[in-house]
């Protein structure tokens, strides 16, 4: 024992030393353990505001790309409720047409219970400088005829059907020139020949014909048709008079009507199929 202490005295005496030293060190450092968490926070300070930083970034852009995806599906579902809106808008207005169209066809068959009518849309116009005609989307599936006539929602005389076939028909409008009806002068019963006439028709207008040496006729004067013959119903109102000259031969009279029913504007017509005969 004497020699070991002899021969490692000194080395002993070291280590114990350090040792003692190393635990004194170590239980103030434990007494003083924020020193240790300062030091290590200064040296992990960049890295940590790093790491904060790539994490908040990649938090925002989360958060954009989910509120940029929110807002296109909002932006979709907008689109859809607006399509959705504007179907319902054309449904009713195509409803609110077709009522008013109802409402007119009933106040009409209340004016006129002598008359049947049948209901018919405009598809074509032809319009020419030798005619003037429409094209409807009724025929003789729906009991049509040639030489039907046609009148507006107001009741005014448009034409009379020149041709027909299973689910149309063409009319002749009242200012064509192979048009020719019988009528009447209302204020004064005068009876003449309404025509279309190749001159008037660009005018918009067609010629009351055979009047008597003694007509008085008026500027305004309402002319219906006069049902005679049985033909074609009477007083459906044709149009009115703008003037009244003389013939190129200097001796016939006629005059000028001005049609009642909006020919440019039809979109929407009734056909006379059946009325009763008044002698």
């Amino acid at each position: 024992m004497r020699n070991f202490l002899e021969k490692y005295g000194l080395r002993l005496l070291i280590v114990t030393t350090l040792c003692a030293v190393l635990i004194s060190v170590l239980s103030y450092l434990s007494a003083t353990s924020g020193f240790l968490q300062n030091a290590v926070g200064v040296l992990t300070y960049p890295f940590r505001s790093a790491v904060t930083a790539v994490a908040g970034w990649v938090e925002d852009k989360q958060h954009y790309y989910k509120d940029y995806s929110d807002l296109l599906a909002e932006n979709e579902a907008l689109r859809e409720r607006v399509a959705e809106l504007e179907r319902d808008a054309r449904q009713a207005e195509a409803d609110r047409a077709e009522n008013a169209l109802l409402r007119e066809l009933l106040e009409l068959r209340a004016q006129r219970r002598d008359l049947v009518f049948e209901a018919a849309a405009v598809i074509e116009r032809e319009n020419t400088n030798w005619t003037s005609a429409l094209t409807l989307n009724r025929g003789t599936v729906h009991g049509v005829e040639k030489n039907d006539c046609v009148v507006s929602s107001e009741g005014y005389l448009v034409g009379v059907v020149s041709a027909v076939g299973y689910n149309w028909c063409t009319v002749l409008t009242v200012i064509d020139t192979d048009t020719e009806l019988g009528a009447r002068v209302f204020r004064t019963q005068e009876v003449a020949v309404a025509e279309g006439d190749l001159a008037l028709m660009g005018e918009g207008r067609l010629k009351l014909s055979y009047l008597s040496a003694d007509a008085q006729l008026l500027s305004g004067d309402v002319v219906t048709t006069s049902g005679l013959g049985g033909f074609y119903p009477g007083g459906l109102v044709i149009g009115t008079v703008e003037a009244v000259r003389t013939g190129d031969d200097g001796l016939a009279r006629y005059a000028v009507l001005a049609p009642s029913a909006h020919l440019g504007e039809l979109s929407e017509v009734f056909i006379v199929k059946e009325f009763d005969i008044v002698d």
